[in-house]
């Protein structure tokens, strides 16, 4: 079993903190509120894995914020990058 970063509760993604397999599940969460879920696809370490179904040009939430949008529908498990990410963006100051 791998092993994925949940930073913000609010993140619809986790980050792999190494190299997963197709099928492998990942646990995340702290505490009592360890969760895990399936990948659907290989995630390189370091790399964005989608929680729950991301709907096409709706936003990524990592560290609470949106840091992009869906290009296509992304389903959970699935690798979430530039192919699949519209935009990334940077907060205004």
């Amino acid at each position: 079993m791998g092993q994925a970063v949940l930073v913000n509760q609010k993140d619809n993604v986790v980050t792999a903190v190494s190299d997963l397999k197709e099928g492998e599940e990942a646990a995340y969460g702290a505490g009592s509120d360890r969760r895990q879920i399936k990948t659907t696809e290989a995630i390189p370490f370091g790399h964005k894995i989608a929680l729950s179904q991301i709907a096409k040009d709706s936003g990524i939430v990592k560290y609470g914020e949106i840091i992009g949008r869906a290009k296509t529908d992304i389903e959970p498990g699935e690798w979430v990058h530039t192919h699949n990410t519209l935009e990334i963006y940077t907060p205004s100051r």
